[in-house]
């Protein structure tokens, strides 16, 4: 038996040290797939910012200044939407009025409930007020470069591109807890690294993330519509596919952006990841089985105790731990810029047994915990099952 789970772990971290190794190879083929690419930097459509809100946190209203401040050569406008004029979002957007009285801002109330996803109903509703044919949609906490609206929608200078989504990184409080500085780790060394290698051996990204979802009217319509995602958990990872499915090219642009990474006591970096995960595990089956191998160091660790502490497997440990760190400064520091990367580096082994942790436990149900209500997850789709503590 001792035997057998030797061999399997071996096995395992192998795998893991492979995937590194391709981890590796789609960061330098993305690096220089930008560095060659021809794009027209004279194209500027005029474009809408599409921002769905809900409350108010700490670090939204800078998000929300960073957008106003884009040296875009095209005209842009900003569309926000809430469900009711009463969500304290709403003296946010007036101050932001206010403050940037040159800057197209509207602000949408979105009465009506469309499906189970209110954030997919409201961006419904936000889309019929939206006075261009080019629409960016993002989260209210993104906080984006003042040219994010130039290097992003320059991709569409090709008529084959349909979507182009942006790579990100999660913000932290200085001193923040660990448990956010976990997730932020796992966003620049874990998350993107994996969207950098499925990129790479398939040919291209075939979905969105929801950092940045930048695409068209006509686009949209051709997919299907906004209108079929309102009962989607993932709705940014549909909305990519079906406009990928629908013959246009997802391009992931090297424009990098930042989202803030609340501070979490352990109970809310638990759902967050488990919602992750089982989100991921819906929208991409087949892929989501194979993540176990990725976690390469657990399994490096775990063929150190099996094999009971023999030398090479200690080697092995090394040259999956140098492995492991390579991916993460060649994408978290050299990709994204993140230097929160470097600070918290003496996490990644413990961000990695978390993550396999969370990997073997998304197939333990079907549940999800979003916005404080208790959520089950059938094929991508959501429907409620009761606010939680009740």
């Amino acid at each position: 038996m001792a035997i057998t789970i030797e061999a399997i772990t071996t096995l395992l971290t192998l795998a893991g040290l492979a995937y590194l190794l391709l981890a590796l190879w789609g960061t330098r083929d993305f690096a220089h797939y930008w560095r060659r690419k021809s794009v027209d930097a004279g194209f500027a459509p005029d474009v809408t910012i599409l921002k769905p809100v809900k409350g108010v946190d700490q670090r939204m209203y800078a998000g929300l200044v960073s957008h106003c401040r884009q040296q875009y050569a095209g005209r842009f406008e900003i569309v926000f939407g809430v469900s009711s004029r009463n969500d304290p979002a709403v003296g946010e957007i007036e101050r932001l009025q206010a403050e940037f009285p040159g800057c197209a801002i509207r602000l949408v109330e979105c009465r009506e409930r469309l499906g189970t996803s209110g954030k997919v109903s409201n961006l419904v509703q936000m889309l019929r007020a939206a006075q261009y044919e080019y629409v960016v949609i993002n989260d209210s906490d993104i906080r984006v470069s003042a040219q994010y609206l130039t290097r992003v929608m320059r991709c569409f200078s090709d008529a084959k591109v349909g979507m182009v989504t942006a790579p990100y990184i999660g913000r932290t409080a200085e001193g923040g807890a660990v448990w956010s500085r976990l997730e932020a780790l796992g966003i620049s060394t874990d998350f993107l690294p994996g969207v950098l290698t499925a990129r790479r051996l398939e040919g291209g990204i075939h979905f969105g993330l929801g950092s940045t979802l930048a695409t068209s009217k006509s686009v949209l319509a051709k997919a299907g519509g906004l209108e079929s995602l309102t009962e989607y958990l993932a709705d940014d990872y549909e909305m990519g596919a079906r406009i990928a499915g629908a013959g246009y090219r997802v391009e992931l642009s090297n424009e990098v952006v930042e989202t803030t990474v609340p501070e979490y006591h352990f109970g809310g970096f638990k759902d967050h990841q488990l919602r992750w995960a089982r989100s991921t595990r819906d929208s991409r089956k087949l892929g989501y089985l194979g993540l176990g191998i990725t976690y390469a160091v657990p399994w490096a660790v775990m063929t150190c105790v099996a094999s009971g502490l023999a030398l090479w497997s200690f080697s092995l440990l090394s040259v999956v731990l140098l492995a492991r760190v390579a991916v993460a400064l060649s994408v978290g520091v050299g990709v994204l810029g993140d230097e929160q990367v470097l600070r918290d580096l003496w996490l990644l082994p413990l961000r990695d047994f978390f993550g396999l942790g969370f990997w073997m436990w998304s197939f333990a149900g079907d549940t999800v915990v979003w916005r404080g209500e208790l959520f089950a997850l059938r094929d991508g789709r959501i429907t409620p099952v009761h606010p939680v503590g009740s």
